[in-house]
Parts: structure tokens; sequence; C-alpha cells
């Protein structure tokens, strides 16, 4: 084959996948879009939700992935999800205080979840936050937010560290992140739960079948999966703490893969 036809074909092969490139880039902007749209119902949600009784008081800081943006209902987030399985484990109410804020990062939770927090008296507390930090990533101020957020908590809470993000170049600010999050933790004798093991070990098929449209977000069943990442420790706490003769066994909070 002559040269020059060599180079057509290659060319246009180019300008194909440059294309397709971009209508994949349009389809998740605007997929974005439409998710935007669910901020206001799910946070409207929350707010409602915390006026509920309970014998329990669960708080959770956070970001979108607290608040559920991409499930199909905020209850269906992995803080929901936590909150029945609090629920089925010690046979009690629960109040669940959500104070995460959708695109929170970490200093942005110092400013607007820390001080909501302090006026409150939690049985149990979830922290996952960070994950808005990669974007513009400034390991100097992860830090220093991340030792006022965990200075702030009881020795009970849970942090999570950041969850897998699958591209080389952002992963490498995430291992930095999370080596963060675990020295800092340790300082406190606070547990980290591995939200970062449990969503790479979900591999490729993760991505298929557990982000939601704009493929940032997860789904209803990439939220189980970050239950599961908290569900060991949540549930050793809570039969420590909150024991009833009819527990149970509360290992899994969804058989996630």
């Amino acid at each position: 084959m002559p040269a020059a036809v060599v180079a057509v074909l290659l060319a246009a092969s180019a300008a194909l996948m440059v294309g397709g490139w971009r209508r994949f880039r349009a389809r998740l902007a605007a997929n974005s879009l439409v998710l935007n749209e669910t901020l206001p119902v799910h946070s409207k949600w929350w707010r409602d939700h915390a006026k509920v009784r309970g014998e329990l008081l669960y708080v959770a800081i956070g970001d979108s992935a607290a608040q559920g943006i991409g499930a199909s209902a905020p209850d269906r987030s992995y803080v929901g999800v936590l909150a029945e399985e609090i629920r089925a484990i010690t046979g009690r109410t629960v109040r669940v205080v959500n104070l995460s804020v959708s695109g929170a990062t970490v200093e942005l939770a110092v400013q607007d979840q820390l001080p909501r927090f302090a006026k409150l008296r939690p049985d149990i507390v979830t922290v996952a936050i960070g994950a808005n930090d990669i974007a513009r990533w400034d390991p100097i101020a992860f830090e220093r937010g991340i030792r006022t957020i965990f200075g702030t908590l009881p020795p009970h809470a849970l942090v999570a560290d950041l969850p897998y993000f699958y591209l080389p170049r952002n992963e490498r600010k995430v291992s930095v992140a999370n080596g963060i999050v675990r020295r800092v933790a340790g300082e406190h004798g606070l547990t980290v739960v591995p939200l970062h093991a449990t969503t790479k070990h979900q591999g490729i098929a993760g991505i298929l079948t557990q982000f939601a449209i704009d493929m940032f977000h997860p789904n209803d069943h990439g939220y189980r999966v970050w239950a599961n990442a908290f569900a060991p420790s949540l549930a050793a706490q809570l039969v420590e703490r909150f024991p009833t003769p009819d527990a149970g066994s509360a290992g899994d909070v969804g058989g996630a893969a």
C-alpha cells in the first residue's frame, strides 16, 4: 500500500477517534447537568430527614457522595445504606444528620460543616471527604484541613480514605492524599475505612456497573460498595458500644461484588 494512502487512512482514523472522544465528553457534560438538577432535591431531603427523631444520632461529614448524587434516591447513598445497617444491628431508631455538601473540598468542610458538627453529640460519625481536592491538588492545604477535621472528631469516628480514581495521573495524587489521611488518623487514634482498596478491587467491572451517567458519581450499586467498605468497622463498633441480644450477623450491607 502506498505511503500516501497509509497516511490518509491513519489521519482518517485519528479524526474518527478525536470526534468520538469529543462526542463522549459532550455526552458526559450533558449527563452532569442532569445530575446537577438533583442537588437541591437531595439536599432538601436530607435537611427534612434530619428532623426525624431517633434513639441514636448518626452524623455524616462529606461531599456529593454522602448526599447520594447519582443514586436513584438520596437514601440509597452510602450514608442511607449505613443508617439502615445501624438500625438493623442495634435494633434502635436512628436520626441521621447529613452535614455533607455537594462539591465540598476539605477546606470547605472545615468552613461549613465543622461549625455545625460542633453543636452535635453524635453516637456514630462517618467522614469521607477529599475527592474534590484532587482536581486542584494542594497537599499542604489538604493536610491542614484534614488535621483540623480529624482533631475535631470523637475517637469512635470512622474516616474513609479517598476512593480509587482509575487514571494513573489522579492515582498519584490520591496516593499522597491517602498517606496523609492514614498518618493523621493514626495520630488521633481514628479508624480508617479502606474505601480505596474496596473500590479498586472492583476493577474494570466497577466502571461498567457502579457509576452514574456522569461516570464520576457512584450509582446505587456503587454506593453499596462504598457502604461495604465501612461495614466491618461499623458493625464491630456498634456491637461493642450498643450491644443487643438480637444483633445477629452484620458484616455485609449489600452483597456487592
